[in-house]
Parts: structure tokens; C-alpha cells; sequence
């Protein structure tokens, strides 16, 4: 069985100063593994590839068989890693806290510890306010990026 350590450890040594960085590894009873990375400017398929390669070569097929798929975690998958908080920054979130409660709005200041959202608030009148919320990353159930279209 491959060990889901053994790739995350091969994957991080590639990725090593390359600006890419590791959202998740995950190795499945069938050896079925899968491999999220990611940039600030969005991954490509080259680099998808060659981290692919890397891995291929890196494994032997004569003593186990394996399936591999490398991709970027897509816009549905909540955040995982500090790194899609950076990389997310400015932009319109969903926030689900440990409580069950929804927060949308735009994430700002981001830190290894937590981050801000700037939500809207409706007044009477219709008048928006603008409220900054602080959040602990322990805090957070869930937060995904909310597509608009201009």
C-alpha cells in the first residue's frame, strides 16, 4: 500500500521554491491517489504534469500498482491550508463558523492565525454599513470562495 506520507514528502520536495504549494493528499485502500496543489496564480496543466512525472517515476509499478490524478482543488472545495486564505484574499468568501452560522463577505487580512471578513450590514433605509468580523481559524467549519460574474 502506498503511504500517504511517502507522497506528500515527494510532492513537497518538487514543489520546493517553485511558488506552488500542497492543498492536500489523499491515498485511498486501492492505491487510488490523488493530489491537490495550487499557486497564487492558479496552477497549470504543465505543472500538474510534471509533478505527475515526478511522482510516476519516484513510485515503482513492479511493486505496486497504483492510480494517480493530480489537479488544482477547483472552486467548490472549502479551504484547507493557510495558503488558499493568502491566495483568496480580496475576494468574496463564505465563512461557516463551529456554530453553524453563515458569513459572506470579502476576506481581508489574512494571518497564520485568522483573517477578517467585511461583511455588509442593512440598515434602516436601505443604507449599507460595512462591518469587519475576526476570525480564528479554529473558529471555521468551512470557508469557499463565492463565484460572481460582472
Amino acid at each position: 500500500m502506498v503511504e500517504k506520507q511517502e507522497i506528500q514528502g515527494l510532492v513537497e520536495e518538487f514543489i520546493k521554491g517553485t511558488g506552488l504549494f500542497l492543498v492536500a493528499v489523499k491515498v485511498s485502500n486501492a492505491n487510488r491517489i490523488t493530489i491537490l496543489a495550487d499557486k497564487n496564480e492558479g496552477i497549470t496543466i504543465d505543472e500538474c504534469a510534471a509533478i505527475h512525472r515526478h511522482i510516476e517515476k519516484s513510485l515503482d509499478r513492479d511493486k505496486m500498482d497504483f492510480e494517480l490524478q493530480v489537479s488544482s482543488p477547483g472552486l467548490d472545495l472549502p479551504f484547507t491550508v493557510i495558503e488558499q486564505y493568502l491566495k483568496n484574499e480580496g475576494k468574496k468568501v463564505e465563512v461557516i463558523d463551529n456554530e453553524g452560522y453563515k458569513h459572506v463577505g470579502k476576506l481581508k487580512n489574512v494571518t497564520e492565525g485568522g483573517f477578517e471578513l467585511e461583511t455588509e450590514l442593512k440598515v434602516k433605509g436601505k443604507t449599507k454599513e460595512l462591518k469587519d468580523i475576526s476570525f480564528n481559524l479554529d473558529q471555521i467549519k468551512s470557508t469557499r470562495v463565492i463565484l460572481t460574474i460582472k
